[in-house]
């Protein structure tokens, strides 16, 4: 079975409550949870209080950390990097959690024009927001989903109190990572989208179209924030969906043409394209402009919440004046990953029957064509 997740931000969102819900969702990844929060060593200095409560009315799952009187103090991005990467945690959840953490850092350093080096954490830093960001990667990547949406975000209101004083909603660093993603003001005061709920929506660079068409609801969940917020439930919806039968969804295509750059500059300047969280894919081929000159054609697939984002790193990384943007509707077979030894591989649904490959990356090391395709080919037989 795969899956999509659309996340229905009625309160808002923050990494506590994303935690919530999805276990709201999932109730099954508790254990997985609490075994990746102690190989992350955090259950040393923080207790997780998992419990069922309501919210605004609806019933919900709120998850707390508290944090140990004697939990020594860290938060400089590079010691936390460290840390997870020291970890016991495994490969998966231990990339995604730097990932999250990344973003963070990034946004942190472009609003005060520092290093990322350099970068000092100041809330979310503490001990039970490092356990946020490590419950929300151990989730994301222990639910198996294959794609993920959201709504409109709420945008806030007002100020909020920060070791730097008090600024304006949302925050510099959150409005850094929700750039190109929709809002709506409903009017209610505060902060509505956190630093680290923010982090976790750029990591998962959802669309804002809703499910892909077809899809199936197989169920829902609700966490609850710690605000109780006027007129509106402070709630996190999840709905989860299954894609066997859904084949279609939406893409921004980015198109430009570039007749003033070596092809050695074009390489480095789509690697840096490439490496942006809502890029699908990033190509060009070459051919003849006019004055005859030989010209290259860039084509850049995008999620669609992150398509201005996009057009601008296009500008900002290469020559041209001018973009062509445009949606587009995307096809899909739907894939599931399996394991064959050492090897992955890939199953794809096709409409005459599902086929099988083995990840290339995974065959490089086997010296000799004809042993690389014999191992290919035991694995698709297994």
């Amino acid at each position: 079975m795969t899956g999509h997740i659309h996340i229905d931000a009625i309160g808002g969102l923050s990494g506590d409550m994303f935690a919530s819900a999805m276990l709201s969702t999932q109730p099954d990844l508790r254990g997985p949870l609490l075994d990746d929060l102690r190989d992350a060593g955090l259950l040393d200095l923080v207790t997780p209080q998992i419990t069922d409560i309501r919210k605004g009315g609806f019933g919900a799952v709120q998850v707390d950390f508290s944090v140990a009187t004697d939990a020594p103090p860290t938060n400089h991005w590079r010691d936390i990097r460290a840390q997870l990467e020291s970890s016991a945690l495994g490969d998966a959840v231990k990339r995604t959690a730097i990932d999250i953490f990344e973003g963070l850092a990034v946004a942190e350093a472009l609003c005060h024009d520092i290093p990322v080096e350099k970068v000092h954490f100041h809330e979310v830093a503490d001990w039970d927001s490092q356990a946020d960001i490590v419950a929300a990667a151990s989730l994301i990547v222990n639910s198996t989903v294959d794609s993920w949406s959201c709504s409109t975000l709420p945008l806030g209101r007002g100020r909020v109190k920060t070791q730097h004083g008090l600024i304006p909603i949302p925050a510099p660093a959150t409005a850094h990572l929700l750039t190109g993603f929709q809002f709506t003001d409903d009017g209610v005061e505060g902060e509505r989208i956190t630093p680290t709920g923010a982090a976790i929506l750029r990591h998962l660079a959802p669309t804002q179209n809703g499910p892909p068409s077809g899809a199936t609801l197989i169920g829902a969940g609700a966490g609850a924030g710690q605000r109780d917020l006027p007129g509106i439930p402070n709630i996190c919806r999840l709905l989860r969906f299954d894609l066997v039968s859904a084949a279609v969804d939406m893409i921004g295509s980015i198109a430009f043409e570039i007749d003033d750059m070596t092809p050695e500059e074009i390489a480095v300047s789509l690697d840096h394209i490439r490496a942006h969280p809502g890029v699908l894919d990033a190509d060009y081929t070459m051919g003849y402009g006019k004055k005859s000159r030989v010209r290259y054609r860039v084509v850049v697939q995008t999620q669609p919440a992150l398509l201005d984002d996009v057009a601008a790193l296009c500008l900002s990384e290469t020559s041209t004046i001018g973009l062509r943007v445009e949606p587009l509707r995307r096809h899909v077979l739907r894939r599931q990953g399996n394991q064959s030894g050492t090897l992955r591989t890939k199953t794809v649904a096709r409409p005459g029957g599902a086929t099988t490959k083995v990840e290339s990356d995974d065959l490089r090391d086997i010296a000799t064509l004809a042993a690389r395709r014999k191992a290919a080919l035991e694995a698709v037989d297994d």
